[in-house]
């Protein structure tokens, strides 16, 4: 049963990446003005750009992580996407609109209008951080299965990797993004149907086996419903879920740039509909293959021994210990022995893909694969390299530049990214976490609850530039200290604070908010005569 990458597999691969490649190099001259690179001339079909939005949702850490974490636990990670229609409602209702009639290309020139450059500044420094983070993990996570398959050493697959989707992003800017990822999207979702369909039929007893594994094992359980905070209950992931949702829809360059990219608003409404409602079933596919992934190896145990072999040989390796040592195979039994779920919940769907599925799918999943992180990565260079751009050296350094240098400094912007985004990615290929526990945490810490600010400016007229201020340490500071209670090591156990760090954004969120209008309404107290 055991497969290999063939040749139809590699033909598969390399028609995929020859027609990615070859829409950038088509739409070439459409991105070669600074209004083409960073905004697709806003001329493209709304449905073009829905499906970009959800090609760029999906990212690897979706098409591999979720089924992982899926495999270690249970349906609570779905949650996530429960809250995203309501999160769509809001964007399609109040921040789509504004964003189309501002006529501005940086999300963040909202809170320059409104509270000055200061809080522009801030926020776009955080939205940049929090993409290097972003890259770094979507870029170990496609490199993970091609160097299971491949027994290549994964950083030169992340370098490999980082080099050429920078190329990409440099030669066609937004245009060639949103054209490229709607064929990757239906690249995504043509590999996540395939894998479901084949696995439910490689049971030993039939479809029928996983359902029973799964219900014997409470794998369809969305969580606790308790009203405890230290856990990922159901509420506890959904409020996460919302409000991640509502930055990525509400204030993420990403999307903004898609909103405004649209030929027309009734466009932009409908790819907003499109992209986040299809992300809903799609993420369902990938974790049900995470629950018939337990129930697969479960019945196999011998590919199931093998993935554990190959954990435990990583980390031994990682801990200093060469192959060549007299006392490596000792460690790697003795590591092995203490494997749980959690710990090869991000190896398994990657082993099943190298070496279960039968030649030809396995070729099309690796493109799906290609497809979920060439799609996030270009994207996060575009829109890095555009608030870099509008941001800092257009509006500080040189705001009087023309096209040629705009187009320069876009370019620039565009590599320095690239390469900064794949260091990230060989930094996060050290760690044994889960890595959409580790996205998760970074993007809730970097994301330095800015969405707190963006409501404060949105919901109270009166606040003042001064109260935004004070609003915005609070919440950065509520994020250092639960960030520092639940991370640092050096933090007293007998000062444990009861939350999970799924809360760090909400409480960042609500602490910049809540402290704003408090501070508004203290404001507009009359004074005793």
């Amino acid at each position: 049963m055991e497969g290999a990458f063939t040749a139809l597999d590699w033909a598969v691969l390399v028609v995929y990446f020859a027609a990615t490649m070859a829409i950038g190099f088509l739409v070439r001259t459409r991105g070669s003005t600074s209004n083409g690179f960073v905004a697709g001339s806003r001329a493209l079909p709304g449905w073009a750009c829905g499906l970009s939005i959800f090609a760029t949702f999906l990212s690897s850490i979706t098409f591999l992580a979720l089924p992982g974490k899926a495999y270690a636990s249970n349906w609570n990670v779905f949650v996530f996407s429960l809250s995203l229609p309501a999160v769509t409602w809001l964007a399609v209702r109040f921040f789509m609109p504004y964003y189309r009639n501002s006529g501005e290309v940086s999300a963040y020139a909202l809170l320059e209008h409104r509270f000055g450059p200061w809080a522009r500044m801030y926020a776009s420094a955080c939205y940049l951080l929090t993409q290097l983070a972003r890259m770094g993990a979507v870029t170990y996570l496609m490199a993970l299965p091609l160097a299971v398959l491949l027994r290549i050493d994964i950083r030169v697959i992340i370098l490999v990797t980082g080099l050429s989707v920078t190329i990409y992003s440099f030669v066609g800017g937004l245009v060639a993004v949103i054209w490229a990822d709607s064929m990757q999207a239906i690249v995504l979702i043509a590999g996540a149907l395939a894998c479901a369909i084949l696995m439910l039929f490689s049971m030993p007893q039939g479809p029928g086996q996983i359902f029973e594994i799964a219900r014997q094992n409470d794998k369809f359980s969305l969580g606790s419903f308790g009203p405890g905070l230290a856990e990922p209950t159901f509420w506890v992931v959904l409020a996460y879920g919302v409000v991640i949702n509502l930055q990525n829809f509400g204030i993420d360059q990403n999307f903004i740039q898609r909103y405004i990219a649209s030929k027309s608003d009734r466009q932009a409404r409908h790819s907003v509909w499109l992209g986040g409602l299809l992300y809903v079933p799609v993420s369902a596919v990938f974790v049900f293959i995470g629950t018939e992934l337990f129930a697969f190896y479960h019945t196999h145990p011998t590919h199931l021994a093998e993935v554990r072999r190959t954990v435990a040989e990583q980390r031994v390796i990682q801990e200093g210990v060469a192959r060549t040592d007299a006392g490596f195979e000792q460690e790697v039994v003795r590591v092995e022995a203490k494997l749980t779920d959690a710990d090869v919940g991000d190896k398994v769907f990657p082993h099943f893909i190298g070496r279960i599925l039968p030649p030809g799918v396995t070729g099309l999943v690796i493109a799906a694969i290609f497809a979920a992180a060439m799609s996030t990565i270009s994207t996060s260079l575009n829109s890095s390299a555009t608030l870099i751009v509008a941001d800092w050296y257009q509006r500080h350094l040189r705001p009087r530049c023309g096209e040629r240098e705009t187009m320069t400094a876009l370019y620039v912007s565009t590599v320095v990214w690239g390469a900064a985004g794949t260091a990230v990615a060989l930094l996060l290929a050290g760690t044994s976490k889960s890595i959409l526990d580790v996205w998760w945490t970074l993007a809730g810490i970097l994301s330095g609850g800015m969405l707190g600010l963006f409501l404060l400016g949105v919901l109270s007229r009166t606040a003042t530039p001064r109260a935004a201020a004070v609003s915005v340490t609070a919440g950065v500071g509520v994020i250092v200290l639960l960030t520092s209670a639940l991370k640092a090591r050096w933090w007293p156990k007998a000062m444990a604070v009861p939350v999970h760090e799924f809360l760090i954004p909400v409480f960042g969120t609500l602490a910049i908010l809540l402290v704003g209008l408090l501070i508004t309404a203290l404001r507009r107290r009359p004074h005793a005569p």
